[in-house]
């Protein structure tokens, strides 16, 4: 009964407060109720209201009046605190399962001052901040990821109990942020050999400066200077110094071919492989499924590897 009920609240307040990526605090946004400190003073003005009715004392009666009236002036106050403020999704940066994901919020003030005002997810930290009139600032919220994939943080709820604490305004706002969570990286032992069928991780030579290996005959138009004259002086003929220099050899990682229990540890896995890769700035390709990444290097590639990784089985 408790989870029909929930979800019935949950899709009034999807009617009422709909995902957009801005929102404007208004009426229909905001709710407010007495807080415990309220409460409280409104059980005390009902027994001096009593009070000074059974004994006739205008002294009483005043400070009731008084005590009542600014209660309601705080209530509207209390709201209009959250009343216009502008709120705007500025975006989010990838991050990896398990870590914090930022969430970038500006903040617009543009009638008033805004003060004491609280955000926070069930699961993060709150954090508060002040707003001048006509202001404008950028926070960066941080809210736990647990799973690869598109991470959506939920609702976010912006409370404040300005000035006077007997009541809190709130609103649930569901600025629409898209979050790309790459899997969990485990660090493995780069593979002995490369895996798809092209190239391996066994050093490769061709000719150039580098390392000397050995003679050859002498051919037309080789370089003077790479010739063996000391041979030739014995009467050994004419030879040609030959050198090579290493190849950059290029590591193709597969999924198929990737250890580990289940799919997501082998994602993880892969996921380290790129990060060694690419930090030693070694061409890799990646297969994964039907996903055939032809090798590079350079941030954009590895954010490619990543990405599908993180997108494995959600978007085939």
């Amino acid at each position: 009964m408790r989870q029909r009920a929930g979800g019935l609240f949950d899709r009034w307040l999807k009617r009422r407060i709909p995902p957009a990526s801005r929102l404007t605090l208004s009426h229909r946004q905001i709710f407010i109720v007495p807080t415990r400190a309220g409460l409280a003073l409104l059980l005390l003005l009902l027994i001096m209201l009593i009070g000074a009715i059974n004994y006739q004392n205008s002294l009483v009666y005043g400070v009731t009046f008084l005590l009542g009236s600014l209660f309601w002036v705080s209530l509207h106050h209390t709201y209009r605190n959250l009343a216009s403020l502008e709120l705007h999704a500025a975006g989010a940066a990838p991050v990896f399962a398990g870590e914090l994901a930022p969430l970038e919020l500006n903040l617009i003030a543009p009638r008033h001052e805004h003060q004491a005002l609280v955000l926070s997810w069930p699961e993060s930290q709150p954090q508060q901040l002040d707003l001048a009139k006509k202001g404008e600032a950028r926070v960066t919220l941080y809210h736990p990821t647990r799973s690869r994939g598109w991470f959506s943080p939920g609702r976010l709820r912006i409370e404040t109990r300005y000035p006077l604490g007997w009541f809190v305004a709130w609103s649930l706002v569901d600025l629409d942020w898209q979050v790309l969570v790459y899997p969990r990286v485990i660090s493995l032992p780069l593979p002995p050999l490369a895996v798809g069928g092209e190239g391996s991780n066994e050093q490769q030579m061709v000719e150039g400066t580098d390392d000397f290996q050995g003679l050859r005959d002498y051919q037309p138009g080789d370089s003077r200077r790479r010739l063996d004259w000391r041979a030739y002086s014995r009467g050994q003929g004419l030879h040609s110094k030959v050198f090579a220099e290493p190849v950059q050899t290029t590591q193709w990682l597969d999924l198929e071919h990737t250890p580990g229990m289940d799919l997501e540890q082998r994602l993880s896995h892969l996921a380290g492989w790129v990060m060694q890769l690419e930090l030693a700035g070694q061409p890799y390709g990646l297969q994964a499924g039907n996903t055939r990444i032809a090798p590079a290097s350079g941030e954009r590639h590895r954010d490619r590897c990543l990405r599908t990784l993180a997108l494995y089985g959600y978007e085939q």
